[in-house]
């Protein structure tokens, strides 16, 4: 984990005030609801969720992810082990939308504080292709009634939820209320820097007209939205669906008209597609990390680092210096 770093804040309290208002708090006392080890046990539902809930519960909190590393979790079905578990912990971190059974069982479940981080911030609709130059209507959008979930891959956006992650862990475990305030303000800190980087480090991109970039499914729209760039997927918000063959015969011609020199896929789905079309219109293939799971093949330990790598990715691939 890179060193915390003294940053400034990213104004977040209007958005986090408004998440709130979806939270289950504890209707009993932190000390009778913790664990044998007097820690607060902590369900996270993937990756981003289970990151959250470390950094800002430091070490007042078990966390446990229901999503296993290298798994895909869109795939994820909730087993009746974890149901059994669900209904032993006092907090739920998971983001709606995402894993239809996950929610089904946080849903049915009696846990006492449910913290949705789709409440904690805002969600757009996003298809297969972000225009991060039209932010009115935030791009074309194929897939009109899906809300795109993938809002941590937006360094703003994910500092938003973890506000309210840590709020609602405040109100959960009022005990320890000044660490955990105190540990979102360094991981804001430090979500704060990583906006920085990425403004300067994708500034040239911009300005030098190749902003866009394709990859194996539409999970980096509120990035492309928030730093200007346009990102074309080859399929849309589901990353296992097959293109139709318009599709991959559109990107073909895009790729020709805007000078694109990559075709990104990721580490958890199959790499077939992407490097099929990428051998079609001779282009490079390289990996553009939605984060969704740290395994062996990701480059870098934690949250920071894939989003530092991704960064250095992108900048390759738009000649960004």
């Amino acid at each position: 984990m890179n060193v915390r770093r003294s940053r400034k804040l990213i104004p977040v309290a209007a958005v986090t005030a408004l998440g709130l208002g979806a939270l289950t708090a504890c209707g009993s006392s932190a000390a009778d609801d913790k664990g044998s080890d007097g820690k607060l046990s902590v369900v996270a539902s993937f990756y981003p969720m289970q990151y959250l809930a470390e950094e800002i519960g430091g070490d007042h909190v078990d966390v446990t992810n229901l999503t296993q590393p290298g798994q895909e979790p869109h795939d994820l079905e909730v087993s009746a082990k974890q149901r059994a578990q669900l209904e032993e912990s006092d907090v739920a971190v998971y983001l709606k939308g995402l894993q239809p059974s996950v929610d089904e069982a946080i849903g049915q479940s009696g846990i006492k504080t449910k913290i949705d981080a789709g409440t904690l911030t805002s969600l757009e609709k996003h298809g297969n292709e972000v225009d991060g130059h039209d932010h009115e209507h935030a791009g074309h959008t194929h897939d009109e009634d899906a809300a795109d979930p993938h809002i941590w891959l937006d360094p703003v956006k994910y500092a938003e939820v973890a506000e309210g992650v840590g709020k609602a862990l405040e109100k959960a475990d009022p005990d320890h209320a000044a660490d955990y305030k105190k540990n979102t303000k360094a991981l804001v800190g430090e979500l704060d820097e990583l906006n920085t980087k990425y403004e300067k480090g994708l500034k040239d991109a911009t300005s030098s007209g190749s902003s866009t970039f394709i990859t194996t499914h539409a999970a980096f729209g509120y990035l492309a939205e928030r730093y200007g760039l346009t990102e074309e997927a080859i399929n849309g918000l589901d990353p296992e669906s097959e293109p139709s063959a318009a599709r991959v015969k559109e990107l073909q011609k895009t790729a020709e008209h805007d000078g694109v020199s990559t075709v990104f896929y990721e580490t958890l789905v199959s790499d077939k597609t992407a490097k099929t079309l990428a051998g079609d219109a001779h282009l490079k293939t390289d990996v553009l990390d939605p984060i969704e799971g740290i395994t062996k093949k990701s480059k870098g330990d934690d949250y920071i680092e894939v989003m530092e790598s991704n960064l250095a990715a992108l900048q390759k691939a738009l000649d960004a210096k």
